[in-house]
């Protein structure tokens, strides 16, 4: 900690004798002050949409900074005035929002001295090199997209030795990743965006400049507006996901199966319901722990997962009883799918840790399988009790077994009937 605020009151007193040893603001004091308060007063209004990056105990703040161009037009001491007033401006505000870091005020310090340092060696290389640029096409853009690299990779360097400093950067893998997380689309923005505005400052075009900061504001707030409304979304996503998820297996829940039935009633679909469930699993219990008998539980629904297509659901019903809907199939289809699943799981077997040691578990599982059109007779909820009894009827024949029946069959010989 002590080095890296050494390295930030570096950087603020090398800023301030950059400004203090440059040439005086060469502009006029009113076109000064003019350009001053516009600049104070977008960059305050734009800051709350600038987005925040926790790099290990330290925040990093990304967005578009409007230094460049204002240290082009007025030189480092016109940037050091308005880096202090606008770095303090945000200190304050977020001790009074009391959204302020531990740090915030050695952060604040830190900002000045990076961001006036940098551009004043920005300011420099422009007046030095612009000449040799006038000749060539774009030169003018392509001068200001080498500044934004160097102050770029100034900021970077700064970043990754106070990270260091702090434990939060460690290889140079570290670093070099960190230096790849710069985007130069990011940096294109910058180029774009600072060249504009310092050509209209260079010729008092106020209108056009702005025209600039608040066509900029609203991109921003729609870019920060968007990306809220996804991790909205994706937050919304994940809680339903946990809530419908059964979290000992991964596969959907009893909950989530109430709801789809409600959906697929709706189908009017052929479709077979298939119930299963572990056969003497209480004496798996009994005979080793509930432990073993959830690793038991955990392969059950692994394997019936693997048999099944993306349009087909897999639901844990009950403790070790597991439901799957078979859509766009035909009886026999289905039949043959559960028959196929039913001697994978009569030849496998499971290895568990129980007392210290592998064991090796054989069991078998019984199905319950009643195919139907939905909702012509039978609702999806009547479908269930219907294939359930067929479960109920395999356990009664003796387990490790599939009983079934052709619901859609029956339907369509009452049709022809009518």
């Amino acid at each position: 900690m002590l080095k890296a605020n050494i390295l930030t009151f570096l950087l603020f007193f090398a800023s301030l004798a950059a400004a203090i040893g440059s040439r005086p603001i060469s502009i006029e004091n009113n076109l000064y002050m003019k350009a001053f308060l516009l600049y104070l007063l977008f960059s305050c209004l734009y800051h709350h949409l600038r987005i925040t990056s926790k790099n290990g105990s330290t925040s990093v703040d990304y967005g578009i900074s409007y230094s460049l161009s204002i240290g082009l037009f007025t030189g480092p001491l016109g940037l050091f005035i308005f880096e202090t007033f606008y770095r303090f401006i945000v200190f304050f505000y977020k001790k009074i929002t009391k959204t302020a870091d531990p740090h915030e005020f050695t952060d604040t310090f830190y900002n000045i001295g990076a961001f006036v340092l940098n551009n004043s060696i920005a300011f420099y290389l422009f007046h030095t090199y612009y000449p040799k640029f006038q000749g060539v096409p774009f030169g003018f853009w392509i001068l200001m997209f080498l500044l934004v690299t160097v102050t770029s990779v100034l900021s970077d360097l700064y970043l990754i030795l106070i990270f260091y400093f702090l434990g939060d950067i460690k290889t140079g893998k570290e670093a070099i990743d960190f230096f790849k997380s710069r985007s130069v689309l990011d940096m294109g923005k910058l180029s774009f965006t600072n060249g504009l505005l310092f050509l209209f400052l260079q010729e008092q075009k106020w209108e056009m400049l702005i025209s600039l900061f608040i066509l900029n504001y609203l991109v921003s707030l729609s870019f920060v507006s968007k990306s809220q409304h996804i991790q909205n979304k994706i937050e919304r996503d994940r809680f339903e996901q946990m809530a419908y998820t059964d979290f000992l297996t991964g596969v959907f829940n009893r909950a989530f199966m109430d709801k789809k039935m409600e959906e697929l009633n709706q189908t009017g679909e052929y479709l077979g319901i298939v119930v299963a469930d572990i056969d003497k699993f209480k004496q798996i219990n009994d005979n080793y722990n509930h432990a073993v008998g959830d690793q038991v539980i955990q392969h059950f629904a692994a394997t019936l997962k693997s048999y099944i297509l993306m349009d087909d659901y897999l639901f844990r019903s009950g403790g070790e009883e597991f439901t799957l809907f078979l859509r766009h199939r035909h009886f026999e289809q289905c039949a043959a799918l559960v028959e196929t699943i039913l001697q994978s799981l009569e030849t496998s077997e499971v290895n568990v840790e129980y007392k210290g040691e592998t064991a090796t578990i054989h069991y078998t599982s019984s199905f319950g399988l009643y195919f139907f059109k939905v909702n012509e007779i039978v609702s999806m909820e009547k479908g269930y009790v219907y294939a359930d009894q067929l479960l109920l009827q395999s356990k009664q024949l003796g387990r490790n077994r599939l009983s079934s029946a052709n619901g859609a069959k029956v339907s369509e010989t009452n049709h022809q009937l009518v």
